[in-house]
């Protein structure tokens, strides 16, 4: 089994930068893509960005390209999302998902593991 562990979240001024972890523990062998997606109230589940194993390939929701980053150190066992120029908007719970697979999927069906979320609240 795995488990992954967020942590980063809090309250931030629109414009304002956060950086979120993901430690993931246990049985660490088989992941290979990980991802961040986030959830409103009351909302589906919404995929933010997704990093391969290497780090070399990434994608993003269009609303946070130029905005976000994804990365990830294997060695730490970690996944990063940098967010900068924060918006209103991003206000929700951001969740870590990770993938036994190389394909780099966009929807919460594609992920095994998930993190219990961290809140993260953009206010003026």
């Amino acid at each position: 089994q795995v488990q992954l562990v967020e942590s980063g979240g809090g309250l931030v001024q629109i414009g304002g930068s956060l950086r979120l972890s993901c430690a993931a523990s246990g049985r660490t062998g088989s992941i290979n893509t990980m991802a961040w997606f986030r959830q409103a109230p009351g909302k589906e589940r919404e995929f933010v960005a997704v990093i391969s194993y290497s780090g070399f390939t990434t994608n993003y929701l269009n609303s946070v390209k130029g905005r976000f980053t994804i990365s990830r150190d294997n060695a730490k066992k970690t996944v990063y999302l940098q967010m900068n120029r924060l918006r209103a908007e991003d206000t929700v719970v951001y969740f870590c998902a990770a993938s036994d697979t190389t394909q780099l999927r966009t929807t919460p069906h594609g992920y095994d593991y998930w993190g219990q979320g961290t809140q993260v609240t953009v206010s003026s």
